[in-house]
C-alpha cells in the first residue's frame, strides 16, 4: 500500500524522507495508515478505493478528478471522504467529483453541475443547496 501511494512522488523525484512523510499523511487522511504495509489484494474493495484516493491526493495536484469515489464506501466513510475533498479544495486544489449520491452532494453546500446524456442541464450554486460550510 505504501509503495502504491508513493509512486507519483517517486516519479516526481522527491527524497525518501519527504515521500515517507507525505504518504503516511495521505494514508492517515483516508483512514488507512495502519494498512501501509499491507498487500493491496488483502484489502477490501472500499480500502482499495481509499488507497487510490490517497495516491491521487499525495502529490497535491492542481486538479483532482474523482469519478464515483464513494461507490464502495459506507455512508460515514463517504461523508469523511467528501470532507477531505473540501479540505483539499481549501488548500488550492480544484476538486471535481462525478457522483450519483445526490443526498451527499447536497450536504456539501458546493456548486453542482448536473449532466444528462452528456449535456449540462443545470448549474446550481452551492448557496442554493444549503448543507455544509462554504469554501
Amino acid at each position: 500500500v505504501f509503495d502504491n501511494v508513493a509512486l507519483p512522488l517517486v516519479i516526481e523525484g522527491l527524497a525518501y524522507r519527504d515521500i515517507r512523510k507525505r504518504v503516511r499523511a495521505a494514508l492517515d487522511k483516508v483512514g488507512l495508515l495502519a494498512r501501509e504495509k499491507s498487500w493491496p489484494l488483502t484489502l477490501s474493495g472500499g480500502e482499495q478505493q481509499r488507497v487510490g484516493i490517497a495516491r491521487a491526493i499525495v502529490a497535491m495536484p492542481p486538479v483532482l478528478l474523482a469519478d464515483e469515489p464513494t461507490g464502495n464506501l459506507d455512508p460515514d466513510l463517504s461523508r469523511g471522504l467528501f470532507e477531505l475533498f473540501r479540505d483539499i479544495n481549501g488548500q488550492g486544489v480544484t476538486v471535481l467529483v462525478a457522483s450519483h449520491d445526490l443526498a451527499l452532494i447536497r450536504t456539501m453546500g458546493q456548486r453542482v453541475l448536473v449532466l444528462s446524456d452528456g449535456r449540462l442541464i443545470d448549474d446550481i450554486p452551492g448557496s442554493e443547496l444549503g448543507g455544509g460550510r462554504r469554501g
